[in-house]
């Protein structure tokens, strides 16, 4: 177990990591802060790839560089000890004279695990490493699967009635949820790389599909998928500012979908629906974390937030880990991973 003082500024460093979900990928989001004497020196976090990593935003933001001498770094995620866009952040922090380097997460890169660390030591730095290390390896969830895989992290998320239904009469607003819930999804569409829907979602509610509440360099890439190709000429997809970001995929299978999207370096993938693609990706076992927005309504209805013909038994069902509650005035939102067997097979989207 950690002790308390390192847990305590863990936490802090996590904080500064938070703001880089959806801004630094492919990059992890970390976040930095340098201690001494108890207090906090200076803090950084990792803002966009290509730029300075949390340690460097760090060890920059230092009122005076010779503070750093004998202080301590709190890092969510092993320091990089290669070059790449940057140069390496071992190098920095041993060149600082930092004294002690407190590590969350080792970087799951096979080709960098543990190096990071054995450079710091050699150097004779002192170096604790794994406090927070679940909070700090979930943080990263994404990129860690990217790394290993090359395919993004599947976040479903669902907004429906206590009937399990996402039915809506037409010309009323497109939403079950209240304002709270869809400023929280607007949270959880700034920290992903892509969001995608089908088409029927397209020409239903013509949504903007963009992340409004935080400030970005790049919006998400927008992805629906059809079968036909028949989306309104006028769609704001098609037609808005961000028309570059949207990628139309035609009778692709799944798995060669969500490769592409891993290979233009979506990590996070927020996938909003309808229900058939939703129902499609839970039977092939590819949603990797669900968000559900309950709304206490009952509307009935062909349209069920989880298509598809369902399961044979319930040894079948898709269950979740790491399950929490939360509520936005009415509405209740469950948020969980989902445990599932390894996929079979092919599916094609349709």
């Amino acid at each position: 177990m950690p002790n308390e003082s390192d847990a305590r500024w863990m936490r802090i460093a996590l904080c500064q990591a938070r703001k880089g979900l959806g801004q630094t990928s492919p990059n992890p989001a970390v976040g930095a802060v340098i201690v001494a004497a108890g207090s906090a020196l200076a803090k950084g976090w990792h803002q966009r790839a290509g730029g300075p990593h949390a340690e460097i935003e760090a060890l920059s933001g230092m009122p005076d560089p010779a503070l750093a001498a004998g202080a301590t770094i709190y890092v969510t995620l092993e320091p990089c000890s290669t070059s790449g866009r940057t140069p390496p952040c071992t190098d920095a922090i041993i060149a600082a004279r930092i004294g002690r380097v407190v590590v969350g997460a080792i970087d799951v890169n096979p080709k960098h695990r543990g190096r990071g660390l054995d450079r710091l030591r050699q150097a004779g730095i002192q170096v604790t490493a794994g406090v927070l290390a679940e909070e700090c390896n979930l943080l990263n969830v994404g990129f860690n699967k990217w790394i290993t895989t090359g395919l993004p992290w599947v976040i479903a998320k669902v907004a429906q009635s206590l009937d399990g239904r996402i039915t809506r009469s037409p010309g009323e607003p497109p939403w079950l949820s209240n304002a709270r819930s869809r400023r929280m999804v607007q949270y959880l569409r700034s920290t992903v790389d892509a969001i995608l829907v089908g088409a029927e979602t397209v020409r239903r509610d013509n949504p903007r599909l963009t992340a409004r509440i935080r400030r970005r360099a790049v919006q998400p890439w927008r992805v629906v998928v059809t079968r036909s190709g028949n989306l309104p000429v006028d769609a704001m997809v098609l037609t808005d500012q961000y028309r570059d970001r949207t990628l139309l995929v035609r009778n692709a299978e799944w798995g060669d979908l969500l490769k592409d999207l891993g290979s233009r370096g979506v990590t996070r993938l927020l996938v909003e629906g309808g229900g058939n693609v939703l129902g499609q990706l839970r039977a092939q076992e590819l949603i990797d974390e669900l968000w559900c927005f309950v709304t206490p309504v009952l509307t009935g209805g062909d349209k069920p937030s989880f298509g598809g013909t369902g399961i044979d038994r319930m040894s079948d069902a898709s269950r979740l880990e790491r399950v929490r509650y939360k509520r936005f005035g009415d509405d209740l939102l469950v948020t969980g991973h989902v445990l599932r067997a390894a996929p079979t097979g092919k599916a094609r989207v349709h």
